[in-house]
């Protein structure tokens, strides 16, 4: 009765446990997949463009500058716009050349701007040219002193000069408002709108970057400010965009492994809940050999007691024709005292079977562990992983 309860139980829990895709429609693997999702589209339309655009836009600059590197410098008039707006990034570090002469009382310095992780002070100098147009120079930049102060920088020469440099483009106008200090206006931005209202010059839209020959050659023709530090230019810059391909390619490559590593969990989660369908189709075959064994037991068990209450009818029969006066004296004191003895004789026979029951089941099956014990140690460990 037992094991036949069990396999009916079982074959309940195995009915109503759920199949084929409806096992993942639990909220743990729909969560899952909704963020698995949402982070690989991320990633291809995000995160991998954004970070190729600027390996893109490095090596486009690279190469314009290396361009503008070979190529002799052209004057400058042939560049910048004459309306006065600003060249743009096509031609962003373009070598030009420049005649005419500096102002050096319209001077100003662009401070806490750090060159190489030391920060400095940055000469930005107006320069007439020949055509009448003014130009924001930028003459080079000097150290900063260990008490944070300026240095007295060279004076640009007043002569009639011809230099070179890179065309760059004008920086947005910072928050800061220029300042008066140590004899000259600071600015913490290299915005020409900004510095054209301070000077009251009006400025091209872009400004001059001078090379290092220029500046060099510019120390030596330096008017007043003798004892002065040198000034030094400005490094031109070289922008490493592997940096950015190889992140541009994890992205890419995290895309691909998030889905393929759901898909991957998905797998193991359906053989896992395969092989235990299996198991327990298993624990059922060999529940229902142990239950088909137990109840031949008690069939023959039954047969024999039905043989048992024939032999003793007919002795009963017997002896209750030679018997019969003398019982019926009896029967009343009897009524007792036989209710007694069947309850006794029922209790006991009760007591007998269940061990007798166990001891044949241990005896045919063998020992305390069952067959389907061993077959899953078994099983478990061959498919081990």
């Amino acid at each position: 009765m037992a094991t036949s309860r069990v396999v009916r139980i079982m074959g309940f829990m195995t009915s109503t446990k759920r199949s084929g895709w409806r096992n993942f429609l639990t909220p743990g693997w729909v969560i899952t997949a909704i963020l698995i999702i949402a982070f690989t589209y991320t990633a291809f339309s995000f995160l991998a463009p954004w970070q190729l655009g600027k390996n893109k836009d490095k090596n486009a600059f690279n190469q314009r500058l290396e361009q503008s590197l070979q190529v002799d410098p052209a004057p400058i008039n042939e560049v910048i716009p004459g309306d006065g707006k600003s060249v743009g990034v096509e031609k962003e570090w373009t070598r030009v050349a420049l005649q005419g002469h500096f102002l050096p009382n319209k001077e100003v310095l662009l401070r806490n701007r750090p060159v190489d992780s030391t920060h400095s002070y940055q000469s930005l100098t107006p320069f007439r040219l020949d055509s009448g147009q003014t130009v924001l120079v930028h003459r080079g930049w000097v150290a900063v002193e260990g008490n944070g102060t300026a240095p007295r920088l060279k004076d640009a020469p007043r002569d009639d000069v011809k230099v070179t440099g890179f065309i760059r483009m004008s920086e947005a106008v910072p928050d800061a408002k220029p300042t008066k200090a140590q004899g000259y206006t600071q600015v913490t931005g290299m915005s020409t709108k900004q510095i054209s209202e301070e000077t009251q010059e009006k400025l091209a839209a872009d400004y001059v970057q001078l090379d290092s020959e220029s500046v060099d050659r510019l120390n030596g023709m330096a008017g007043s400010g003798a004892g002065a530090p040198d000034l030094q230019a400005l490094p031109l810059p070289h922008l490493d965009g592997s940096t950015n391909l190889s992140y541009g390619i994890q992205w890419i490559a995290f895309g691909i492994l998030a889905p393929v590593g759901l898909g991957w969990f998905v797998y193991a989660e359906m053989r896992e809940r395969r092989r235990e369908r299996e198991e327990s189709a298993e624990v059922a075959r060999l529940n229902a050999q142990v239950s088909g064994g137990a109840g031949g037991d008690g069939a023959g068990a039954g047969t024999a007691g039905d043989g048992a209450g024939s032999d003793g009818v007919g002795a009963s029969t017997g002896d209750g024709a030679e018997a019969a006066a003398a019982a019926d004296a009896k029967s009343q004191r009897s009524d007792a005292k036989s209710s007694l003895i069947r309850d006794e004789s029922a209790s006991g026979e009760k007591s007998q079977k269940e061990p007798r029951k166990h001891t044949d089941l241990a005896d045919r099956y063998g020992g305390t562990r069952s067959r389907f014990e061993e077959l899953r140690a078994e099983k478990r460990g061959k498919e081990r992983f």
